[in-house]
């Protein structure tokens, strides 16, 4: 297959970019770089399978040639990114998502989206299950995000259902896992930064929080699978063993065998309190599971952290700036989602 993959540069996109690669497929990666990076694809560049387009999705995607699939991973995923870029962030979600519909449609192809558990808000129900609409404030500091995501999953229904398009929706809660920024404000990577840094391990809220933390191999599996299949979903993707945030504090400092403090400061605007997937449709559907216990895949992150000391050392400053950047900039290090580590053309 020749698979184009929107924000492929990313952490999530160029994780999938190798696994496709790897079982043999043709990969086209799109990527702005606004905050996708080069090294994260540059093992691929020696690869005739594999091509690079630095393109914005929002004007256009220009990729010539057969189209099999489509796997539109473009969008702002972390807070810092997206209130960076708000009005980026909700251009990649409209314009950005129909661009790579359009593509789809016009070469008969695959599209697959991913969206995110933002879906749900702070969600009413435990577990999220696919038929809760969420409980999302549209107005609020997160919204850039989140209504960027439901406007992308209802254009392409809209599609699907206009043109016939081959949808596929994904809902992707909290991944982790090597080639996510050190400072890209995800609770993973700011609790390993702050912990190898020696600064004080930063929780907001009481530690209560939960959320459910997938490796990124395993979730490469899942949107690999959605490629392959013809479901429309939508479909929850994500580890559903739920995890306090202070619990995955104690873990990083243990791992680590840090001295940092840890330190609690007030819950952000709209921070979802509990997370946790439903992946029932996962398992029904697309027969996945995921497999790596979240104590090894952070084992397996901290490795690659440490093989990059300077980038994380850079990331000091950054973190520490957001604790001191009022309620907004204080979701940075609340949680997060996603999906995904991605700029307005990265993988979320």
């Amino acid at each position: 297959m020749r698979i184009v993959i929107t924000g492929g540069a990313g952490f999530l996109g160029s994780h999938l970019c190798e696994a496709l690669l790897k079982r043999g497929d043709t990969v086209v990666c799109v990527d702005d770089l606004s905050t996708g990076q080069l090294s994260n694809i540059e093992p691929f560049t020696n690869n005739p399978r594999f091509s690079f387009i630095a393109a914005d999705v929002t004007v256009g995607i220009p990729v010539v040639g057969e189209v099999d699939a489509v796997a539109h991973l473009a969008s702002a995923a972390s807070p810092p990114d997206y209130h960076r870029m708000p009005l980026e962030t909700l251009a990649a979600g409209s314009r950005g998502t129909e661009s790579a519909l359009k593509l789809a449609h016009s070469h008969n192809a695959r599209f697959v989206l991913a969206s995110t558990s933002e879906i749900y808000g702070d969600p009413l129900v435990h577990p999220q299950t696919e038929e809760y609409f969420g409980n999302v404030n549209s107005i609020g500091p997160r919204s850039v995000y989140d209504e960027a995501k439901r406007f992308a999953e209802a254009i392409s229904m809209a599609y699907a259902r206009t043109h016939n398009v081959n949808v596929g929706i994904m809902r992707i809660f909290n991944t982790f896992g090597p080639r996510m920024r050190p400072g890209d404000g995800r609770v993973v990577t700011s609790f390993i930064a702050q912990a190898l840094n020696g600064q004080p391990i930063t929780i907001y809220g009481d530690g209560s929080q939960t959320r459910s933390f997938c490796y990124v191999d395993d979730l490469v599996r899942g949107i690999v699978a959605m490629i392959d299949s013809a479901d429309r979903g939508p479909i929850n993707l994500g580890n559903p063993v739920e995890k306090r945030v202070d619990e995955l504090a104690q873990i990083v400092l243990d791992l680590t065998g840090s001295q940092s403090s840890i330190e609690f400061h007030p819950l952000p605007t709209d921070d979802p309190t509990r997370r946790k997937p439903d992946i029932t449709r996962a398992q029904t559907r697309l027969g996945w599971n995921p497999t790596v216990e979240t104590s090894v895949g952070l084992k397996l992150t901290l490795e690659w952290f440490l093989r990059n000391r300077q980038e994380v050392a850079d990331a000091a400053d950054a973190i520490a700036g957001a604790q001191f950047g009022g309620q907004e900039a204080a979701s940075v290090l609340a949680g997060g989602d996603v999906d995904n580590n991605a700029p307005v053309l990265e993988a979320a």
